[in-house]
């Protein structure tokens, strides 16, 4: 057993000196899936608030969140580097580092927000008439108040993201979830308010989108001030930046959110494709996203977990222990994906009738998640949840060039060819996203076998 453990623990299963025992784990993952499960909910809910505006309302926001998701993907990847670094130095017993590199990720992440919120801004006229295709006047006008509103979050998502990450980093997933609850419970609650109450349509989706996100960003910096933390904002807070330190971070970050804005990216052109199918197909390809992230949040909690074990592990220089945990991680995000997908298949011709879809969007709703179920209990975990163990050993270059790969060849190139050229319209573009699934992961395991993913320690 490494000497470099902060901690040694005794695992339940008999197994001594394990880092993280089956109760740590608990702790840690049980927290990290009601995040996921209140995020997606609440998802669930505004879709179906916003759906009482109709069909052109539940397609600007679909359309406008494409936007917003990518930029959140590209904040929670630089979060994930610093993550990965303050694990790694937790591992180490570098707790010091582990603090600075914490403040170097809050400095960069708010200045470059601001930067990003300020382009968004400016190429709005582009990414309403460009990026999303031909749309309505109707869902164009809606997409804009949206855009316009939600865009001045930017700063404190991405603030919000940090602090999560360096929570998690800690094995804290207890705080980032509260503070989920938090968020989440601002945002529907607002929601409720401003669409039913005042009846402002998609506007009353988006202000408290924005209250919520301020609120969130505001209290989870005040509580990274704590200086008891094993990881928080050093003080007095250096606004200059560590060059040295931030390229770790960034080597990290900066391949991973390559390769999340590549894969958002890729979303919003499948989005576009979707969009040329009609109202009909949009509408139901904005309802199976929200079903669909409900059947594989295990799995991205589990993601999450893998990261922070992972990553302390690899600190230690212990690989025996890092293939043991990404196993047993793996194992319990197949049963709980199983579950959740189990869940929705039973519940589908409820929730159908919830978000008032037309029959034509009910039918392609149906054949979808009865594709994604399938698909979602066989490949994804190895897919998406298995690569986030080589991301916490420092493998990202591999995993970033593999995904952005897989995204362009099949993902994309198979939506047109299956939607456009062969006619199966959006299900065909949901048939290419499984596709991708299975190529990432045959590479991924193909990798984990072998053995250079271990020799990435920063």
């Amino acid at each position: 057993m490494s000497p470099n453990f902060n901690r040694l623990k005794k695992a339940n299963n008999n197994a001594s000196g394990y880092l993280f025992s089956n109760n740590d784990l608990k702790k840690l993952i049980i927290p990290l899936i009601l995040e996921q499960v209140l995020a997606i909910t609440v998802g669930m809910a505004d879709s179906m608030m916003v759906a009482s505006a109709g069909e052109s309302a539940v397609s600007a926001v679909s359309l406008a969140d494409s936007i917003f998701i990518l930029l959140i993907n590209l904040f929670a990847a630089l979060g994930t580097g610093g993550a990965v670094i303050c694990g790694q130095q937790i591992g180490r017993r570098e707790p010091e580092v582990a603090c600075r590199a914490a403040n170097q990720l809050l400095l960069f992440t708010g200045s470059f927000a601001v930067v990003i919120m300020a382009l968004t801004y400016i190429f709005r006229p582009f990414i309403l008439h460009v990026v999303f295709g031909k749309i309505t006047q109707e869902v164009m006008t809606s997409c804009n108040t949206y855009l316009v509103i939600v865009a001045a979050s930017i700063p404190f998502i991405a603030l919000y993201n940090a602090g999560a990450a360096i929570f998690r980093s800690m094995g804290d997933s207890k705080t980032a979830m509260y503070m989920s609850l938090v968020m989440n419970g601002i945002n529907l609650v607002g929601n409720a308010i401003l669409i039913f109450g005042f009846h402002m349509g998609v506007a009353g989706a988006a202000i408290p989108t924005l209250l919520s996100r301020m609120v969130a960003a505001l209290v989870i910096l005040r509580l990274l001030l704590n200086q008891n933390k094993t990881v928080h904002i050093s003080l007095p807070f250096s606004f200059h930046f560590d060059i040295a330190l931030l390229k770790k971070i960034l080597g990290i970050g900066i391949p991973n959110g390559l390769e999340n804005s590549m894969f958002q990216l890729g979303k919003i052109m499948v989005l576009s494709i979707v969009s040329g199918f009609g109202t009909a197909s949009i509408a139901a390809n904005a309802v199976c996203n929200n079903l669909a992230s409900f059947q594989i949040l295990p799995g991205m909690a589990m993601g999450f977990a893998m990261l922070t074990v992972v990553s302390q592990c690899v600190g230690a220089g212990d690989y025996e222990q890092v293939r043991y945990y990404t196993r047993k991680l793996l194992c319990i995000a197949y049963a709980c994906i199983a579950a959740s997908s189990v869940l929705i298949f039973l519940a589908l011709p409820m929730l159908i009738r919830l978000y008032h879809l037309s029959p034509e969007a009910a039918e392609y709703t149906r054949k979808i998640i009865y594709a994604h179920s399938a698909g979602a209990v066989t490949i994804w975990p190895l897919a998406f949840t298995l690569p986030n163990a080589l991301r916490a050993a420092s493998d990202v270059k591999h995993t970033m060039l593999l995904s952005i790969l897989s995204m362009w060849i099949f993902r994309i190139g198979f939506s047109y060819l299956l939607g456009i050229y062969l006619g199966l319209g959006v299900f065909g573009v949901w048939i290419a996203m499984e596709i991708d699934w299975i190529f990432r992961s045959i590479c991924f395991v193909h990798r984990y076998f072998g053995n250079k993913w271990q020799k990435h320690k920063t």
